[in-house]
């Protein structure tokens, strides 16, 4: 059975910075270097970053767990100004994929859009990651620009800004 919970410990957060490098270490190969991946989980995804999202920035999370196992997650963040919520991370670990988990954890985004009265979700995804593209679009995003993006240490982010309207 899949359960749904809010981030709200100290302990789920070491638990989601441990499974997110697990994650982007099996899935970003082939699409961005392994310096890339580790510089990326670092400033985006160790628990500093994940605590500095939760407490400064207005990032909630939702963790997926199957028989108390966290095995994917879901990070969003409300624009006020633009009346859209940022889809910032959605990961299912890969031995778990295919059993509808990011649906269900992308249904919460969903929800805590339409209480925040949001018009919209986005995402960026690489333009190359083909499996995670057709996953968005299947889920009814659609494809509103593309950009590139200088996240630091020379390193860029290559991706398409997705929107599901609400």
């Amino acid at each position: 059975m899949f359960v749904i919970k809010k981030l709200d410990t100290v302990n789920e957060i070491q638990k989601l910075a441990r499974l997110a490098e697990v994650i982007w270490h099996e899935h970003f190969p082939g699409l961005i270097s392994e310096e890339q991946i580790n510089y990326m989980v670092a400033q985006f995804q160790s628990e500093s970053a994940i605590r500095d999202q939760l407490e400064n920035k207005g990032y909630t999370y939702f963790l997926g767990y199957t028989d108390d196992e966290l095995i994917g997650y879901c990070g969003v963040c409300p624009e006020k100004d633009t009346k859209r919520l940022f889809l910032s991370k959605l990961y299912i670990r890969k031995d778990q994929r295919g059993h509808g988990y990011a649906r269900q954890l992308f249904n919460q985004a969903i929800a805590l859009a339409r209480t925040m009265n949001m018009q919209a979700i986005y995402l960026t995804c690489n333009k190359f990651n083909e499996h995670s593209l057709a996953v968005y679009d299947q889920m009814g995003f659609r494809t509103i620009d593309a950009v590139q993006t200088e996240i630091g240490e020379g390193f860029i982010m290559d991706d398409y800004i997705m929107q599901y309207d609400l």
